[in-house]
């Protein structure tokens, strides 16, 4: 992406979009984080609330070693620093769901420090955004406003569930680099185990922060460090699609160019996105630290971790997505392009890997397998709403089906209707290839004589071919049509070239 493309014109000139994003993913962990409640979704309200999350008189936090375990893990898929020493502070503000009056999270000393994370343009290429810190916290408890029209409701189950805040540095300059650093974050942490990466369901949202500047400050502010060269941020809350990350982005960035060029002043504030109407609206005015009046929790002592224990974990971490899309690449013989739409979800990455190396003989075609894994079968699950788990083809049925095409059975259109049958439930490709007499002819005797027939029955289209090669397609269409579909195109094609030299 150049430098000229992040630009939005505005009546005054250009301006450009800067970015940072603080994402909070929930830890998948059976209970919360400083209480021994339970952790789920579609439960009753307030059926998932210990006396600890209800903030009763006396109750005392006891921190969870499974969810600290699972922000370790994360600090190392993003390649950043574990603090061995950390400790948790007490974040004040007063809400109704949150009935302590404070949050439980980390400040200045979190569990994991600076990271990276290296993400994928559409068109192949990389950037680079930097991890300022990852730390944990507890959430607050959910507010119902449409059940009375006179009363508003509070449900705490989600009251201390465990969040990993993870903050970027402002790295990212348009809303598709916005949404493409949300989706490859998430591909990691799915990869990790460490969150489900459930957008629908909030257990991955983002905070987004936006604010414009004029071409060339960005680069001042990369070069000094000093923030004073960026524009006022507006922080939107909550934002769990990418597609609204991006659309919420758009309209703030325009937002804040129209304010600026009116001659007005962008307030520091946290605003809300209203996907229905695409625009954001003003929550409230964004708070500074020291609002918040951060001290240390006394009821919990400072984090002192092992470091032969932060080594025991990274020894479990599993093939992240940038190893095994290089991988791929590298065993399989597959473009950037494919290995990347493989490694986006780790389980599609295993079917094709168990597809590949399947079949009676062993090793198929990789890049014929990547076609039908990727694209035949991948809209079939978002058709039916179906995740690859749940696909009633098995990898060894696709590896059988690749294994006919490659064996000359059957050919690639026959293919399509083999793979609509499999669907089916009627059987294996073989089973429906035998039952239904769909085998490729590659007879030559039986295709010489539908041959022989036709340039006798039409020696004016015979002729033509000697002075037009691209003649002979009517012959192959002709044949295809005698054949239904069943004759070898590859041993037509020669058989018709040493007949009419085309």
């Amino acid at each position: 992406m150049t430098e000229k493309s992040k630009q939005i014109e505005g009546r005054t000139g250009p301006w450009e979009i800067v970015l940072g994003l603080e994402v909070h993913a929930q830890v998948v962990s059976n209970a919360k984080l400083f209480s021994g409640a339970a952790v789920g979704f579609g439960a009753g309200p307030n059926e998932q609330v210990s006396l600890v999350d209800a903030a009763m008189p006396g109750m005392l936090p006891v921190i969870n070693r499974h969810c600290v375990e699972q922000a370790v893990k994360t600090g190392l898929g993003l390649k950043a620093q574990i603090n061995l020493k950390s400790h948790f502070d007490r974040k004040n503000y007063f809400f109704p769901d949150l009935p302590q009056g404070y949050q439980i999270s980390q400040y200045k000393h979190p569990i994991v420090g600076e990271g990276e994370v290296i993400v994928e343009h559409d068109d192949g290429s990389t950037f680079t955004v930097r991890i300022e810190r990852l730390h944990l916290e507890q959430d607050a408890g959910k507010m119902l406003h449409e059940q009375d029209p006179n009363a508003s409701y509070v449900d705490l189950n989600r009251a201390g569930t465990a969040l990993m805040e993870i903050v970027s540095m402002p790295d990212m300059r348009s809303s598709e680099e916005a949404a493409a650093y949300v989706k490859k974050l998430r591909t990691i942490l799915v990869y990790l185990g460490t969150c489900d990466g459930d957008m629908e369901k909030g257990n991955l949202r983002a905070d987004v922060n936006v604010s414009v500047c004029r071409p060339g400050a960005y680069e001042k502010f990369r070069e000094t460090g000093d923030f004073s060269h960026l524009g006022t941020r507006c922080e939107i809350k909550n934002v769990n699609s990418y597609r609204y990350i991006q659309q919420a982005i758009e309209y703030e960035a325009r937002r804040q160019i129209e304010v600026l060029e009116d001659g007005g002043k962008i307030d520091q504030e946290t605003r809300l996105f209203d996907p229905g109407k695409g625009e954001t609206r003003f929550m409230r005015s964004k708070e500074d630290a020291h609002d918040y009046r951060y001290f240390p929790d006394p009821d919990l002592l400072p984090l002192d971790l092992d470091p032969a224990w932060v080594k025991a974990i990274e020894a479990t971490l599993p093939e992240l997505p940038d190893a095994k899309k290089a991988r791929l690449q590298s065993q399989y013989g597959l473009t950037a392009y494919d290995a990347q739409v493989l490694i986006t979800e780790q389980a599609r990455a295993d079917f094709y890997e168990q597809a590949v190396q399947g079949g009676s003989k062993g090793g198929r075609d990789a890049k014929l397998t990547a076609n039908w894994v990727t694209n035949d079968l991948a809209a079939r699950l978002t058709a039916g709403g179906l995740d690859i788990a749940d696909s009633p083809i098995a990898p060894d049925g696709i590896a059988e089906l690749v294994q006919l095409i490659e064996e000359g059975v059957i050919s690639s259109k026959i293919a399509k209707d083999v793979f609509e049958r499999m669907w089916a439930g009627e059987g294996s490709a073989s089973q429906i290839v035998d039952k239904q007499g769909l085998k490729q002819v590659s007879d030559t005797g039986e295709l010489e004589a539908i041959i022989d027939r036709l340039i006798a029955e039409n020696p004016g289209q015979a002729a033509q071919v000697a002075e037009k090669p691209q003649a002979i397609g009517w012959f192959v269409g002709q044949i295809m049509k005698a054949t239904q579909g069943k004759a070898n195109p590859g041993v037509i094609n020669q058989m018709l070239k040493a007949k009419l030299g085309g």
